[in-house]
């Protein structure tokens, strides 16, 4: 689109492991180099993705600085570090909207989390939906898991805020496959060793994995989009999920049957055995990464610029 990005990750950053989750690597006193990146680069625009270390710094130099700047609330971080150490979740959410009230913007994936944000004081969001890598994933080839079918699927980061006790625990008949790798993944293979546990997968051999699936089980509560829906639906694989942001938001408006969301997380996976897999990857094509980036810009401002 004729446009030049630079993005700034923890990878350029001495890190530690975060807490309970050593996968995720946090960057340690950034705020020095961080500074001399942005102002080397000269932005138009800044966009702050993650309340993170880096997202703290990039906030006070735009603070310090008067430069306008979006961020975006991807993640229920008060609801993950409740389910880690039960913090209450308000004074954590207090500090989230302090740490975006100060943005010209914040981009929200879904209609359904809009509406909670700005019932717990958020205000300036604008929507943001999310895309899919329609030719990486796609319903052929399949994965032959040889497996008694019907084949139930999870795929993702295998921890405690994805909830997949509740799908491991369902009374489904076939069988059970998590692809993912995460802190919980030992544990979890411990206790359910009828479960095949794949480990993590990439590229075509995780989009193999999600079209040999009959259904893919999205039991997370507390996702804020669930980007491995549209991978699935993509894939032309339903999906059976709680009547929760993210599910029902992806799931509204498609032209045919492509999955199910109950209260009851087993009749949803079984109802989704009926789906369409064609009508699944025809709603997923409307999730293009061309009309995410060209929403993302038209949310953008523009920054004073770094002499």
């Amino acid at each position: 689109m004729g446009l030049v990005v630079e993005v700034i990750g923890p990878d350029r950053f001495r890190t530690v492991p975060c807490p309970t989750y050593p996968e995720v690597r946090l960057s340690v006193l950034p705020r020095r180099r961080l500074v001399r990146l942005i102002e080397a680069f000269n932005p138009d625009a800044l966009h702050i993705a993650t309340e993170g270390p880096l997202g703290m710094a990039a906030r006070g130099w735009a603070m310090r600085t008067g430069a306008a700047f979006t961020t975006s609330f991807h993640t229920r971080f008060a609801e993950y570090i409740h389910a880690r150490t039960s913090m209450p979740v308000e004074p954590i959410y207090a500090w989230m909207r302090h740490f975006h009230g100060a943005a010209r913007g914040t981009m929200v994936a879904t209609p359904s989390l809009r509406e909670e944000l700005t019932a717990r004081g958020f205000r300036n969001i604008r929507g943001w939906s999310r895309g899919v890598d329609l030719a990486l994933f796609k319903p052929l080839p399949r994965e032959e898991w040889n497996l008694p079918g019907p084949i139930f699927l999870h795929i993702g980061r295998v921890a405690v805020e994805k909830n997949i006790g509740a799908f491991l625990e369902l009374d489904l008949p076939g069988s059970k496959v998590v692809v993912g790798g995460g802190p919980q993944l030992a544990s979890l293979r411990r206790a359910y060793p009828k479960v095949l546990f794949t480990g993590p997968r990439y590229g075509s051999e995780l989009a193999r994995a999600y079209a040999g699936g009959d259904v893919f089980v999205f039991p997370s509560r507390t996702d804020t989009f669930g980007l491995v829906i549209l991978e699935a639906l993509a894939c032309g694989t339903p999906v059976a999920a709680f009547p929760v942001t993210g599910p029902k938001d992806v799931l509204a408006g498609a032209a045919g049957k492509i999955g199910a969301v109950n209260v009851d997380l087993r009749a949803a996976a079984l109802d989704a055995l009926t789906a369409d897999r064609a009508a699944c990857r025809a709603h997923a094509e409307r999730y293009s990464w061309h009309a995410c980036a060209e929403l993302f810009l038209s949310h953008l401002v523009p920054m004073k610029r770094v002499a």
